[in-house]
């Protein structure tokens, strides 16, 4: 919860040419491919990366078999290493695959309807925002996407794939107010160079200025905010070429930008009988529509299962003082409402589809292409308090 008073909260993203994000897509992508063939499948999948390697792992267990390396090879194509001037090339990688099955002893609980972990998972919602996510995370996302997208389009020819955005919000009496504060550091080549070698030219800033960050924060904006764009001076070196990248190391960005706790698990490369997934939407379905339907002006909502167990062993909401009836009672209320079981998430959202590869970058909500981020069961909730 933001403080009374004035204060400023920070949130960063990545973009898809991030070495963790580049893993993530890796992962998803697979698991994917593996329910477009087979529904049923218990997918685990982890990706590593770095310099020209590619190592994929996990525990699979399905019917079907999916071409690893190609899924691989296409999603570092389509995310834009495909030339030797950023350092990693998706035609030259090596791509190894260390997959194995998934131990029988987790299957056994999980066939029967039951969760495929231990675990607790949160979600959260703010009315800050119209997605009803903080600020901060938001204005980062859409940074990148904007970056991505006068990347793609040549518009500035000279970006790279691999970049990070950070936004400061200042807030007054629990209310963003301003921007403070915006970071920017993206990979380039060497054509934005000056004549020392080691600086990008202040021209180059002005254009990703105007072309990125004004067009996602100029409202929130004032002749006191603070912009750094490459703030080590230059990005050439980039990619995995200079960072090593893991599945499921971003998992701050993949949620609330640190505005609430986090759950015990990563998303990314699981099936949805991993409740460190499923569960993790339904926790965000409840807090968003608990505070769309006015219940609330900000919910954090935590779900806890026991391996193997079909119904939660903990369901708790916190409202953070902003709730017009008690928590205790706000958590009645949402028990009776959303289904809470992992069989009973899985076919609410129709989580057993390929939708994952798209959740894999600019985070899993707030997005409005996602079953979870509905807004479908505030009347519901309004009735249930009358």
């Amino acid at each position: 919860m933001i403080k009374q008073g004035t204060c400023f909260f920070t949130s960063e993203s990545v973009s898809k040419g991030h070495p963790d994000k580049v893993c993530d897509q890796i992962s998803d992508a697979i698991l994917d491919e593996i329910l477009r063939k087979d529904k049923t499948a218990r997918v685990a999948c982890e990706t590593y990366i770095t310099r020209g390697l590619v190592i994929v792992g996990g525990e699979i267990t399905t019917r079907t078999w999916v071409d690893v390396e190609q899924i691989a090879r296409n999603v570092i194509k389509d995310i834009g290493y495909d030339n030797a001037q950023y350092g990693f090339n998706y035609n030259t990688c090596a791509v190894v695959n260390v997959i194995g099955k998934q131990s029988p002893d987790i299957s056994q609980g999980v066939d029967v309807g039951g969760a495929g972990d231990q675990g607790l998972m949160v979600g959260y919602a703010v009315n800050e925002t119209p997605e009803y996510m903080p600020l901060s995370l938001m204005l980062s996302h859409e940074i990148l996407k904007k970056l991505e997208t006068v990347r793609k389009t040549r518009k500035l020819d000279y970006l790279g794939p691999d970049a990070k955005s950070q936004v400061t919000v200042e807030y007054k009496d629990g209310k963003p107010v301003r921007v403070d504060t915006v970071v920017v550091s993206t990979q380039h080549t060497e054509k934005i160079l000056d004549k020392s070698g080691n600086q990008i030219t202040e021209k180059s800033k002005k254009e990703i200025a105007e072309s990125v960050i004004f067009p996602v924060v100029k409202k929130w904006m004032d002749k006191n905010t603070k912009i750094y764009i490459n703030p080590t001076g230059k990005f050439v070196i980039g990619g995995p070429q200079s960072d090593t990248g893991l599945t499921g190391r971003k998992i701050i960005v993949d949620t609330y930008g640190g505005r609430c706790p986090h759950g015990g698990g990563a998303f990314s490369g699981k099936d949805p009988t991993k409740v460190d997934r499923s569960a993790a939407y339904m926790a965000r379905y409840i807090a968003k529509n608990m505070v769309a339907a006015k219940l609330a002006q900000e919910c954090t909502v935590q779900i806890a299962y026991a391996i193997g167990r079909e119904e939660p062993v903990g369901f708790y909401v916190d409202s953070n003082g902003t709730a017009k009836l008690p928590d205790e009672k706000l958590a009645q209320i949402a028990r009776k409402i959303f289904p809470l079981t992992p069989r009973g998430i899985i076919e609410h959202f129709k989580l057993r589809n390929p939708i994952y590869l798209q959740t894999a970058a600019f985070g899993h909500f707030g997005r409005r292409e996602f079953p979870w981020e509905k807004t479908d069961k505030v009347s519901a909730l309004q009735k249930a308090v009358q």
